[in-house]
């Protein structure tokens, strides 16, 4: 019997990358698991015996409709991961005032909408495990220390880092049992990355740019998916249950410089 026995749990940005790793540990763990995302991701839901139901993290009514469809679907929900974001790398002097709000759109107030409506669920079976109910933000090294052409991203990750305090206490302090942490990866070998590389390469003719993240990292190579995962999959269980208002850090060594 795994960890998570007997919980539910909604994952964002579930269709791919981290989202999907984490969705795939906690079922492994024995959660059922809700996979959202504005793709489709009822593959990643038909592997782990789960569900999808499509999900704008920066809409509220969706919102609303994702934990409704959870608790019809599995009877409640205990676990929330928010994990849905957006990245880019762009110079400040290049980057507009609407893609710098639209990343703070999606990775801060995707979180802060995700936390307003699942706390309240999550504490309503709070009761039933050890260290209650757990909420897992994805912030990022970026979350701790700045880069160059990552102002956006380090001002969106840098909010779930301090969002996931203010939550953890607000919920400690009414009572509530619901657990809080952020999750800190470095760069994790993804799709996303990838695209970012890509993205650098066709920009500037700049042709080494993975290579280049590796060696951002004391250990010589990127993070794996199932790095971040194993992490969440810890954090949603009651092995954590004296940890809230933490921050996890996974990331080769990158912040230990």
């Amino acid at each position: 019997m795994g960890d998570l026995e007997g919980r539910v749990a909604l994952v964002t940005g579930g269709a791919r990358g981290l989202g999907a790793a984490a969705a795939k540990a906690l079922a492994a763990e024995g959660a059922k698991v809700v996979v959202t995302d504005v793709s489709d991701g009822s593959a990643v839901a038909a592997e782990i015996g789960g569900a999808y139901i499509k999900h704008d993290v920066t809409s509220e009514d969706d919102w609303i409709a994702a934990i409704a469809f959870a608790k019809q679907t599995f009877g409640g929900l205990d676990i929330l991961v928010n994990n849905a974001g957006i990245f880019w790398m762009k110079p400040i002097a290049l980057e507009t005032l609407e893609a710098f709000r639209r990343m703070q759109q999606v990775n801060v107030e995707g979180v802060f909408l995700g936390l307003k409506h699942a706390i309240p669920a999550i504490a309503e079976r709070g009761d039933k495990w050890d260290g209650g109910g757990s909420i897992i933000n994805l912030s990022s090294v970026a979350g701790i220390i700045g880069s160059p052409m990552t102002l956006a991203y380090n001002a969106s990750k840098g909010a779930v880092r301090l969002m996931t305090k203010a939550a953890a206490l607000e919920c400690a302090r009414a009572g509530q049992k619901v657990r809080v942490n952020s999750v800190h990866p470095g760069i994790i070998n993804t799709s996303m990355m990838t695209e970012a590389a890509e993205a650098i390469a066709g920009a500037s003719g700049v042709n080494d740019t993975m290579e280049r993240f590796a060696s951002f990292h004391p250990m010589g190579h990127m993070g794996r998916d199932i790095d971040i995962a194993n992490a969440v999959a810890f954090l949603a269980s009651s092995k954590a249950a004296f940890m809230t208002g933490s921050e996890m850090v996974v990331d080769g060594g990158m912040t230990a410089m």
